[in-house]
């Protein structure tokens, strides 16, 4: 083999060698990536699916939510995710009503709700509310959300165990994991969801 053959295919080789070396870092790169975006997303959102039919016909049973977590802090017509504590045995999902240092008011005989001294207009709310009797028995909710707490309830108010109920009452902050954005599962109930609250127009 003449020295010029040779120092062709050497030259190729090196070349060989430098671009598998390109395509690892490449891999490397996009694999560094995909854990970097993960962990951002994974530590801003969760995923939660909807157990029961509390909260039709907003949300249905077996919805998969998409959650915002990160520093979140409840505000009043957001739909959020409770988890599990000391009185809750399993994560529920309902519709923030009112937060700390707001007035309250349950008038579930008229079926209305009233936030500040004035009615809500709830046209998510699946029928009327009508009086409704927890087996663990009623609880007398503040006519002042407490600091650091809010009132949840849910949209099918009529089938809910929410902060009316005893054993769930007034929701501590620090137990809200966060704010169902949208649904991202089954294909068909793809949406994103509203955060409602307005009063009655009088």
């Amino acid at each position: 083999m003449s020295d010029e053959n040779f120092s062709l295919e050497n030259d190729y080789v090196v070349e060989a060698v430098k671009s598998a070396d390109s395509v690892f870092e490449l891999i490397e790169l996009f694999a560094q990536s995909l854990v970097f975006v993960a962990f951002i997303v994974g530590f801003m959102f969760r995923t939660s699916t909807v157990s029961g039919n509390s909260m039709r016909d907003t949300l249905y049973n077996g919805d998969h939510l998409f959650i915002w977590q990160y520093g979140y802090t409840p505000h009043a017509g957001d739909i959020v995710t409770v988890r599990k504590n000391g009185t809750l045995d399993e994560t529920i999902v309902k519709r923030v009503i009112a937060t700390e240092g707001e007035t309250f008011h349950l008038d579930a005989s008229a079926g209305k709700v009233f936030v500040n001294g004035k009615q809500l207009d709830e046209p998510y709310i699946k029928e009327q509310m009508h009086e409704m009797l927890y087996e663990d028995g009623n609880t007398d909710l503040p006519s002042v959300v407490p600091e650091n707490c809010c009132i949840v309830l849910g949209d099918n108010r009529n089938h809910s165990a929410d902060s009316r109920a005893k054993n769930i009452g007034v929701i501590k902050n620090e137990n809200i994991i966060g704010h169902a954005m949208a649904i991202h599962f089954p294909p068909y109930r793809i949406r994103k969801l509203d955060s409602i609250r307005k009063y009655v127009n009088k």
